[in-house]
């Protein structure tokens, strides 16, 4: 039996050389992502003859409809959700930077209320979590224990959603923070993330066979390492590929000998990359997302044969240094491989818990911007919305996000040809 621990050592530190942008090239990005956004009215300052307003990185979309539903029993950021027919499960999460939740409260799309909310093992981490359902029985990995920049715990759990029991799996070879999670062929998938630090990215790849809520191994698998390394990402299965968006590179960190973990800004480089694997088990670059785009683990859906993406984060402002929220909907056709923004939210926000029920597409949680003219982040929230998302005909018994079997009129065609995604306005 392989040293796990040590191999994926080894496979992280090759991967880190080879893999990781240098300085020069993170430059570069950061220099033509900050060109798209300039407009001529921003261009002029006493230096270089140019000054960009605070709302530059906001890209063009029409206006959604958006309708206020029952708001969250608590504010998250950082929090987790999965999707099971009509009911959204939403885990942990900070409430402020030095409370965290350990409980899961339970959202219900028909009736439009919350409910059921029962505690998480104390043993789980309390935001930064990788996660992802079969449908009945959630999978939980690792992440950060814990309030402010605290440490990571290498825990993971499975939930029976029907009797609300929770079970122990082996733990992951090395803790990590917001690892992209999946499941895949029968194997629980666990990649990239933050290492223990909480700032360097890890490329590291795992797995481990699991069916119906039991673990089928004794220990995790090594695969092959993912080309880019970080946190904050979405991970999605459609049609057998697993394709993972976005992310970045760095994280806040604890502040040095602080008795609290206090968080610590760092260096971040947000990134618009996509990648896929399929039957030949190597990873291919897809197009990359409109702009950068990070903090979107569970803001996404797959509706048809698009994938749907609200808010995140971006490049921070290049002049002011301060973190921009992104207040688009993005959608990825996957049958033409183009992306779109197809509306915009209410704010901008990041962090989102998304949901779709019944021709609806549903967000909760994250923390918003100060206004529509300042994309910094300000207030976390548990406000729940939602807009019409219609499609060209109605299709009954769909696999839904994440595979989970959703009812009526709902998002993803087993078979046949892709159907158009279109926002009702």
């Amino acid at each position: 039996m392989c040293n796990c621990s040590e191999q994926a050592s080894k496979i992280s530190k090759i991967g880190g050389r080879m893999l990781l942008l240098t300085r020069k090239q993170e430059k570069a990005e950061g220099r033509r992502h900050v060109q798209e956004g300039v407009t001529d009215k921003d261009k002029r300052d006493g230096v270089h003859g140019k000054i960009r307003s605070k709302t530059f990185a906001d890209l063009p979309g029409p206006e959604l409809k958006w309708e206020k539903m029952t708001e969250s029993p608590v504010p998250r950021l950082d929090g987790a959700a999965i999707q099971i027919r009509d009911q959204l499960f939403v885990f942990a999460g900070y409430g402020t930077i030095d409370i965290v939740h350990s409980h899961v409260d339970v959202y219900n799309f028909t009736s439009n209320t919350w409910g059921g909310r029962f505690d998480m093992p104390k043993e789980m981490a309390h935001s930064h979590l990788g996660m992802v359902t079969d449908g009945r029985y959630v999978y939980i990995v690792t992440g950060q224990y814990g309030p402010q920049c605290r440490g990571p715990t290498a825990h993971t759990f499975v939930l029976d959603t029907k009797t609300k029991k929770w079970q122990d799996m082996p733990p992951l070879p090395i803790p990590r923070y917001a690892p992209a999670t999946q499941l895949w062929r029968g194997r629980l998938h666990v990649m990239g993330g933050s290492k223990e630090d909480r700032y360097t990215p890890g490329v590291d790849h795992w797995s481990i066979a699991v069916k119906d809520g039991r673990v089928l191994e004794k220990d995790w698998r090594i695969e092959m390492p993912i080309p880019r390394g970080g946190p904050h990402r979405a991970c999605i299965v459609v049609d057998d590929r697993l394709y993972v968006i976005g992310g970045q590179e760095g994280d806040f960190m604890a502040k040095p000998n602080s008795p609290i973990f206090k968080c610590s800004r760092r260096h971040e480089v947000v990134y618009s990359d996509v990648y896929m694997l399929d039957d030949e088990m190597k990873w291919k670059y897809l197009p990359p997302m409109p702009k950068p785009n990070s903090h979107i683990e569970f803001a996404w859906v797959v509706v048809n044969n698009s994938i749907v993406i609200a808010g995140g984060t971006t490049e921070k402002h290049p002049d002011t240094k301060k973190m921009i929220l992104v207040g688009e909907v993005f959608q990825f056709q996957l049958d033409k491989l183009k992306w779109s923004v197809v509306g915009k939210l209410p704010y901008r926000v990041k962090t989102t818990l998304v949901g779709f029920w019944d021709g609806w597409l549903y967000f909760t949680s994250g923390q918003r911007d100060r206004g529509p003219d300042d994309p910094t982040p300000r207030k976390v929230i548990g406000e729940m919305w939602r807009t019409k998302l219609r499609t060209t005909v109605c299709v009954n018994h769909a696999v839904g996000w994440k595979g989970v079997e959703t009812g009526p009129r709902t998002h993803m065609l087993k078979t046949g040809a892709p159907l158009p995604l279109v926002v009702a306005s």
